[in-house]
């Protein structure tokens, strides 16, 4: 027995040293470098709360990526999930080469913020690009997406909305969960397919829902590949993510303790989130076996 528990204890002591090397090491690292002054050529120097005060008082471009990033997740969130959520309620129908289309509407996911979806998309939005090239066809004036700041932070939502393959195949095994005999129940009584989906599938499938939310509004803030490899924040900070601005301020101008402490602000900004979402979630989601819902 004694043997048994030490070779279990060897197996796991590599992913438990990982841990600790390489998440906690660093996560309690930076938060020491918050408080602190530093730029790798020179030792860090503890300046208190300095970092969180220049950042909510003296600097006007850490107000601008919040609100593009806000407005970021309040846009790309729904439209993944709801679009994610459309799709696998599509391909949840039993019809011939069915598993083509899964395989083919997962394949956005593989590609994810690869340069070749930049390529892609570049391709797409640019000046004559194909977008532009169909509102010309139907006579209206060509649009520069990624030059105008009205219209650049949209390519960047639609670049993450695009991507939403692995919250579509987590909605599909939700809906093949959902009892068929639900669905007999309700034609018998006359409810259209419409009625079926929004009183029978949507409720049993919430906590599925709540589940793709959180992981899709975390995924928003940390959002980095899409927005700089297309715009670079740009033009006019129209799409300067938070994500954006920490890695500017600590890899470009090295300025690692002012990084470090826009990372614990976007850190507690998340946290505040989630914490609301759970506390909200308890008035529609809904969970088999309880027994008063709200």
């Amino acid at each position: 027995m004694y043997e048994n528990k030490r070779l279990g204890f060897l197996f796991v002591l590599p992913f438990v040293l990982g841990v600790l090397m390489f998440k906690l090491f660093p996560f309690v690292m930076s938060f020491a470098l918050s408080f602190t002054e530093y730029d790798v050529m020179n030792p860090p120097v503890w300046i208190g709360t300095e970092n969180y005060e220049q950042m909510l008082t003296k600097d006007p471009l850490f107000g601008k990526s919040l609100g593009v990033t806000l407005f970021f997740v309040a846009m790309a969130v729904p439209l993944r999930v709801g679009f994610a959520l459309f799709i696998a309620h599509v391909l949840n129908f039993k019809l011939r080469g069915i598993n083509f289309f899964r395989s083919a509407f997962y394949l956005p996911s593989i590609l994810g913020g690869s340069i070749a979806a930049a390529v892609l998309w570049r391709f797409l939005f640019a000046q004559h690009g194909l977008v532009n090239i169909v509102l010309g066809k139907l006579g209206l004036e060509p649009i520069a997406w990624l030059a105008d700041e009205h219209y650049s932070i949209w390519t960047v939502i639609l670049l993450f909305t695009w991507q939403f393959g692995s919250a579509m195949v987590i909605f599909l095994a939700a809906l093949q969960n959902v009892p068929i005999s639900l669905y007999e129940a309700a034609e018998i009584d006359g409810a259209s397919k419409t009625q079926q989906f929004f009183r029978i599938t949507v409720p049993l499938i919430t906590p599925v829902i709540f589940f793709n939310l959180i992981m899709q509004m975390v995924h928003a803030f940390q959002e980095f590949n899409g927005p700089y490899m297309i715009t670079e924040g740009g033009p006019l900070h129209s799409t300067y993510l938070l994500s954006l601005y920490i890695y500017d301020q600590s890899f470009k101008l090295f300025n690692l303790g002012y990084g470090a402490a826009l990372s614990w602000v976007l850190f507690a900004i998340v946290g505040s989130l989630s914490a609301l979402s759970f506390f909200t979630s308890k008035y529609w989601v809904f969970y088999a076996g309880e027994k008063d819902h709200k």
